[in-house]
């Protein structure tokens, strides 16, 4: 059999691919980066209140299906798989991009958003990457790459740093590399391809507090040798690439988008 030519490799046509956190920002970037490229789009949301992300995908051409689920209730969270597989979709692709944050210094960090975020960012992440993956499990090989699926999470550079006053999160994304590595030695070998990128300091509404404090945006902004901060933009690439059959052959890696903060 021929290979596939370059760009047919990045193609997603004829996928589905399920997103956590695409209403705005970097999950919103990924989602309609995903449909540019081919892929149907099944988005969980907490309401229907925020159509934007589903009417830029719809724009393309390509469909996207809103389901809803609040990630902080894990009966909610287990409860949607089944939904979504009950109405035939048959999902190849899934990113968890949702995420959220709290500040407090670590000795009065309160145990209700502990717990909290580490449902959100880790928890969560799990049980759709079990439900979703026994499900790409299921599904026929690929012909041409022998994948099932791709699963691709969202980290942080506080996967490998730890912040400050932010411990739940930094322990939430800490696990999400060793998660993702987990599942990658036990699903790479049977299809399922298990990936995470970690995204540097980027212009989201989860960094409005530093990016409204002068002095720490300062001290943050010298140190990125890209000379700026990200946007979600920068993202799309990325997504496509662990999605796609480009990375056929990259399993269990974190992949740092950062404008070099790591390497400095």
């Amino acid at each position: 059999m021929a290979a596939a030519s370059a760009f047919s490799m990045f193609s997603l046509e004829g996928q589905t691919a399920m997103i956590t956190g695409a209403t705005r920002g970097i999950g919103q970037a990924a989602a309609v980066a995903l449909a540019e490229c081919g892929a149907d789009i099944l988005l969980i949301q907490r309401d229907r209140s925020n159509t934007e992300t589903q009417k830029k995908i719809e724009a393309l051409g390509r469909k996207a299906t809103i389901y809803t689920a609040d990630l902080s209730s894990q009966e909610e969270v287990k409860a949607l798989t089944p939904k979504v597989l009950a109405d035939g979709h048959k999902i190849s692709i899934l990113v968890n991009c949702a995420g959220i944050q709290r500040r407090h210094p670590s000795a009065e960090f309160p145990d209700n958003d502990w717990n909290e975020v580490i449902q959100v960012n880790l928890t969560t992440v799990f049980t759709l990457c079990r439900d979703i993956g026994s499900h790409m499990l299921s599904l026929p090989p690929s012909p041409l790459t022998s994948r099932r699926g791709s699963i691709i999470n969202f980290a942080s550079l506080l996967t490998f740093q730890g912040g400050l006053t932010v411990p739940a999160y930094a322990a939430s994304k800490g696990a999400v590399a060793q998660l993702t590595k987990a599942l990658a030695n036990e699903w790479t070998s049977k299809g399922i391809t298990v990936n995470a990128i970690a995204p540097g300091y980027i212009e989201t509404e989860m960094n409005t507090a530093l990016l409204k404090d002068k002095e720490r945006l300062r001290s943050i902004s010298e140190r990125i040798p890209a000379g700026r901060w990200g946007v979600p933009g920068d993202f799309r690439g990325s997504v496509v690439f662990l999605a796609s059959a480009g990375s056929a052959y990259v399993s269990g890696h974190v992949l740092v988008v950062d404008g070099g903060w790591m390497g400095r």
